[in-house]
């Protein structure tokens, strides 16, 4: 996903924009103030009060905002902050639809919210169903070690299965020298109490890209981390990017669980002082990424490698702060 950056005219009437629509719903609650305000900051170098702005009407949003791929990166932005705070909101979508179809913008992203907002939760789990980063797990568990490596990820990842063989495998990364990524990874598990690929309740193999990418990305796994690593997954995603900002809305913010495992019930977890700002650089770090790991990465020629090789190979940039990130939630709580 790559971040465009809008000009200062495009600036002043998305702001506007977002406080027409946030005005449906009584105002910005937290998690969207910091949100628009960490936007204000990374993206759009404006520090304008969002209180004071006048509304706008969509014809005159669609006069500043001319670039389609501005006006489809606000749709979604809109979007993605609508969630923010709780569910999505009826009377803020509608908003939201009426300046999509001003600058002919067609999302899907839009429609799948909406569906919730509306109460169509048939075609809202169908869309999910037909976008969700799990169902690619699994497609690509299929893909590589074929229906019956389907079998063990599914057995596996619902406690009914477990695989000694290639549980060792991963066990064995404990005897790689410390600073190796495969070490890294192994202590992530350990650290963390999690089941390793092959044991019950264990992921299935196609799906340890998402622990790869804590361990690379420095993002802990408190409710703070998972967002950030979310946000850097959907950078480097090529396929359903927005997707994942979409799932950790809701995850995290709108306190739905979209999985089919049990979740905290979370929200309005971008209002922590910090989070936000992190949630954008993860976005242009995410992007900064030079492979989807999420695409059948094969990930055993790294696991040799320092950590730090491996992160240069994959053009994994440190955050601001730089490494370690302790929890991957430094400078902010959960």
């Amino acid at each position: 996903m790559q971040l465009h950056r809008p000009t200062q005219d495009e600036a002043l009437a998305g702001l506007r924009a977002i406080r027409t629509c946030l005005d449906t719903v009584g105002g910005p609650g937290p998690a969207a103030r910091q949100m628009v305000a960490a936007a204000q900051g990374f993206l759009l170098h404006t520090d304008l009060d969002l209180d004071s702005l006048d509304p706008i009407a969509p014809e005159a949003l669609a006069l500043a905002m001319q670039r389609p791929e501005i006006r489809m990166q606000f749709v979604q932005g809109l979007t993605v902050l609508g969630i923010a705070d709780g569910p999505p909101d009826e009377r803020y979508y509608d908003k939201v639809g009426e300046f999509a179809a001003a600058m002919a913008v067609k999302a899907w992203e839009l429609q799948m919210v909406r569906h919730y907002a509306e109460h169509h939760m048939m075609m809202f789990r169908l869309d999910m169903l037909r976008r969700i980063h799990i169902r690619d797990m699994f497609v690509d568990q299929v893909k590589r070690y074929g229906v019956g490596g389907l079998v063990r990820g599914v057995g596996g990842i619902t406690g009914l299965l477990e695989s000694p063989k290639i549980a060792a495998r991963y066990h064995a990364l404990e005897k790689l020298p410390e600073e190796t990524l495969g070490h890294a990874l192994w202590r992530h598990y350990q650290g963390n109490g999690f089941a390793f690929p092959g044991e019950k309740g264990g992921f299935p193999e196609a799906g340890i890209y998402h622990d790869f990418t804590h361990v690379l990305s420095g993002y802990g796994t408190k409710p703070a981390g998972e967002i950030l690593v979310g946000t850097f997954t959907s950078g480097y995603r090529r396929h359903n990017a927005t997707f994942l900002l979409l799932f950790v809305q809701f995850s995290f913010g709108a306190g739905i669980n979209v999985t089919p495992v049990d979740q905290p019930d979370v929200h309005s977890t971008l209002a922590i002082p910090g989070l936000a700002e992190r949630f954008f650089e993860a976005l242009e770090r995410g992007g900064r990424v030079n492979t989807d790991l999420s695409d059948n990465w094969d990930f055993w020629p790294y696991v040799d490698l320092p950590i730090d090789e491996a992160r240069a190979r994959l053009n994994v940039v440190p955050p601001a702060g730089g490494y370690p990130l302790a929890l991957g939630e430094a400078a902010v709580h959960t």
